[in-house]
């Protein structure tokens, strides 16, 4: 067996009492051994085990590694490896081959980080169930008749069925929360602009965010610190001053999300035995009105469907993407290019854009939802004023059954109404599990103020251990 952490892993090396190319040939076994839940699209074998006797002959003669030596890792179907082909799980992308290494995967790379696999995911990370895939849908290890989660489920699944430490996913309502809650593992979105957005293929760029999923929030500390900070390739990326907490040990809830009707009574008796506990630990719970809780979900679809229709339109079979082979005129050649190569959420998505952002609509639907958008931020920088984090729950609903909410793509659009919140503010966001609880998807997240990245993971490792 492999050690249990990234502490355990460099402990285990240096003492020469494992080897990377040991740790690697593992993790291939455990890819082999859970092919049927379909997490990987492509597997790096070669690459990997030969990366894995370079650092072992490195150790050996006593030579420097680097910080992250031996941490195998695997990537999401929309984050560019050079050399490497990147699809974002649609026949739009089939067969297209990476000119560069995204920034935060490249910065891992170069402190000998190991990439073992792309892992599948939804369409363009449009999902939230991984259901939406030109690979076919990712089995939950849990319970492989269920759905891992999406957009980023692959990558969840690949940590939860021991195929890797590590694994990079990207979050832009959810979709690293909400899978890793599903598949009973920690999953962080950090501050919008933390991580370099650069090789990450975009869905909608003022949400977008590169996260990590990992076994634990000090694994994903260890990455974050390496892969954070500001990239000449990104304007977005920034370096974040060091976050100091005020109000120690006073966390906030909000009423209109622990008492929605749409919770499940599960979840919610989870979350306030969460609470329970936490009082009883000495913490001061404090409740904060949200009166914008019912906004979020149009807010959010609005927005990032106008954004996703202007960043997909590049894929037109001429300058990228998918092409027809039919002998057409230029208009259908467009037409049938895009046609071949969307899945139908993407195109759902693509057409609600293009609506939201026609001349007619624009001031009445995505002009106000950029204006509940700063709302909605400012009502939490007001709330966050008072209390260090808010907790709450990920998700309102437990993982459903693959298949089941095919025809229901509104039902799902409102799972995300927990996680979205953290992308419409631009703060970060951890889901942890709740290993004491009964059900094996229980979980809690916290939210933080924008640049408190590195004290909410803290706070999540210490809760951890409570629960």
């Amino acid at each position: 067996m492999t050690p249990g952490s990234i502490a355990d892993l460099q402990k285990a090396l240096l003492a020469k009492k494992t080897s990377v190319l040991s740790i690697v040939k593992h993790y291939l076994e455990q890819i082999a051994s859970t092919s049927d839940l379909n997490i990987y699209v492509r597997v790096f074998e070669k690459e990997a085990i030969e990366k894995a006797s370079a650092l072992d002959d490195k150790i050996q003669n006593g030579e420097p590694v680097g910080k992250l030596a031996g941490l195998v890792l695997s990537v999401k179907d929309v984050i560019c490896i050079e050399g490497q082909e990147v699809s974002a799980a649609s026949k739009m992308l089939e067969g297209f081959q990476s000119l560069f290494t995204a920034t935060a995967l490249q910065r891992l790379l170069d402190e000998d980080a190991i990439v073992i696999g792309m892992v599948n995911c939804d369409e363009f990370a449009m999902g939230s169930a991984n259901e939406n895939s030109v690979f076919g849908p990712v089995k939950n290890p849990l319970d492989p008749e269920r759905i891992p989660g999406g957009s980023s489920g692959g990558s969840a699944a690949a940590v939860a069925a021991d195929t890797c430490l590590i694994s990079l996913g990207s979050d832009t309502g959810g979709s690293v929360r909400q899978p890793a809650s599903f598949c009973g593992v920690s999953g962080f979105k950090p501050s919008y602009g933390r991580i370099s957005r650069y090789g990450l293929i975009a869905y909608a760029s003022s949400f977008d965010q590169i996260g990590v999923i990992g076994n634990s929030p000090d694994d994903i500390y260890k990455v974050l610190q390496i892969m954070e900070g500001e990239d000449e390739m990104d304007a977005t990326s920034t370096a974040f001053m060091n976050y100091t907490p005020s109000k120690e040990k006073i966390i906030g809830w909000i009423p209109e999300i622990m008492n929605h009707p749409g919770l499940d009574p599960d979840i919610k008796n989870e979350s306030d035995l969460v609470m329970e506990k936490l009082k009883d630990e000495g913490y001061e719970l404090k409740s904060f009105d949200f009166p914008l809780l019912d906004y979020i979900i149009p807010t959010y679809y609005i927005m990032t469907a106008g954004e996703s229709s202007s960043n997909l339109s590049r894929y037109d079979g001429v300058r990228y993407g998918h092409q027809t082979k039919e002998n057409v005129n230029l208009e259908n050649f467009y037409r049938k290019s895009r046609a071949e190569g969307f899945g139908s959420e993407v195109k759902r998505r693509i057409m609600m854009g293009t609506f939201v952002l026609s001349a007619g609509f624009y001031d009445q639907y995505f002009g106000k939802a950029q204006k509940v958008r700063r709302m909605i931020k400012e009502a939490m920088e007001n709330i966050f004023m008072e209390c260090d984090y808010i907790i709450c729950p990920v998700s309102p609903v437990r993982p459903w059954k693959i298949g089941e909410k095919i025809e229901d793509p509104v039902s799902v659009y409102l799972s995300d109404i927990y996680t979205v919140i953290a992308n419409l503010a631009g703060v970060p966001a951890i889901s942890i599990p709740l290993k004491s609880m009964s059900s094996p998807y229980a979980s809690i997240q916290l939210l933080g103020p924008k640049g408190s990245d590195h004290y909410l993971l803290t706070q999540a490792s210490e809760l951890l251990k409570k629960f």
